[in-house]
């Protein structure tokens, strides 16, 4: 999963995987140690626990022991790492995950469930990044300014003969005036990255809110979610989009370069891909509940309004068993103020155009005024409009008559 492994918009995935393993309460295992360094891992672990309970209804529990070199916790985890019909890991650090995984043998059974496949592994985030030959070092390059350069990955695929980088956030843009695509690579590093990489190599790239089901009984691969799967070589990239399938076969010429890129096939009148159209993003919910909230305030409909700003309320809170960090929370929060500040301004000034509201006190006014002009009595032609002046209405004569605006009246 290249993000999103928290979200709602991964509900129906995770629910797919767990149906596959065909049996109740599977025994199913988080595996915490990409975070596992920050001081708040232990309420990382409680909300994807919570989530995956409430949404999936799969019971998770999160193993001691794999953030060390090695102890009694760390040999009972990994004995429940090769008896799991289901594990998980996601957010947090490439480089650490690789470094605790490798000191406390955690890498051996996982690529033991890989080269003798059994249940699910669902690996999302800084995690899917560890699952390549190579892994980018996110944290290093983009928060501390290392040059860009690549670690040894896990190699999960090796006996499959694909020779990848696995890149999530592929499409990230959070950057909004700078590239953050390709995990907040950009593309000039992403290039001077592909220089690095040997000949038969490339970049396996997903992008956020989507996932690569790899079928490693059937050798097939299919796409699901919101974005794309890209396989990129030397700067040219062929994606797949989400509902695509094509096999290890066709992935691997891909990789290898070995042949020409095979035209996706889509699943067709009974996809396997969840029919119904993924939900949106806390990003997309907080941009439609805005343009709502602006349509009803033209319209003057203080329920569309209020029906506005308590579905992104509603969006947020579900949102926010989201492990990830960088999953729009914190700017949709932002909205969601923003909108009940201006939903109190229009409490205090009215929906109703104030225009019209006074249309019928005012032009009957203007109206005399005209009248008083015609009989040259210009002193109370005056009077009616320093009385006005003093309402807040501007009064001005123009070639084509008097035009008259509502204009605010100073406090005071």
């Amino acid at each position: 999963m290249g993000s999103g492994e928290t979200s709602p918009t991964m509900v129906s995935v995770h629910r797919r995987l767990v149906d596959l393993i065909g049996r109740p309460d599977p025994r199913a295992v988080l595996v915490d140690t990409p975070y596992g360094f920050q001081q708040n891992a232990a309420e990382i672990s409680a909300k994807a626990r919570s989530y995956f309970l409430t949404s999936v209804g799969l019971r998770v529990t999160v193993p001691a022991g794999l953030h060390g070199g090695g102890d009694d916790d760390t040999d009972r985890a990994l004995a429940a790492l090769t008896a799991a019909d289901w594990i998980f890991s996601g957010p947090g650090s490439p480089t650490y995950a690789l470094a605790c995984w490798r000191a406390n043998r955690a890498a051996h059974v996982l690529r033991d469930r890989f080269t003798r496949p059994h249940g699910v592994v669902v690996f999302a985030s800084a995690a899917a990044a560890t699952m390549g030959r190579f892994t980018v070092p996110v944290y290093e390059i983009y928060k501390v300014g290392a040059a860009p350069h690549w670690l040894d990955g896990l190699d999960l695929f090796g006996h499959l003969d694909l020779p990848v980088a696995v890149i999530p956030h592929y499409d990230n843009t959070e950057g909004g005036t700078h590239d953050t695509r390709y995990a907040y690579l950009g593309e000039p590093r992403l290039r001077v990255l592909e220089q690095q990489l040997p000949a038969d190599a490339a970049v396996l790239g997903v992008d956020e809110h989507t996932a690569v089901l790899l079928d490693l009984g059937a050798a097939e691969v299919e796409v699901v979610g919101r974005g794309g799967m890209t396989v990129r070589r030397d700067g040219r990239s062929q994606v797949f989009p989400a509902g695509a399938t094509l096999t290890l076969t066709d992935l691997r010429d891909l990789v290898h370069g070995r042949s020409r890129i095979p035209r996706p096939r889509t699943t067709g009148q009974t996809p396997r891909a969840p029919a119904q159209p993924a939900p949106a993003t806390l990003t997309e919910t907080a941009a439609r509940c805005t343009a709502r909230f602006d349509d009803g305030l033209r319209r003057g409909d203080a329920e569309a309004m209020v029906s506005a700003v308590l579905d992104l309320e509603t969006a947020v809170h579900t949102w926010a068993a989201d492990t990830e960090e960088d999953d729009g929370t914190t700017q949709a929060r932002t909205v969601l103020r923003t909108l009940v500040v201006r939903l109190g301004q229009a409490a205090t000034t009215g929906l109703q155009n104030p225009d019209e509201r006074l249309r019928p006190l005012v032009e009957p006014l203007v109206a005399l005024r005209e009248r008083l002009r015609q009989r040259n009595d210009y002193g109370a032609a005056d009077g009616i409009r320093e009385s006005l002046a003093v309402g807040g209405v501007q009064l001005d004569d123009t070639p084509d008559g008097p035009r008259w605006a509502l204009r605010a009246v100073p406090i005071e």
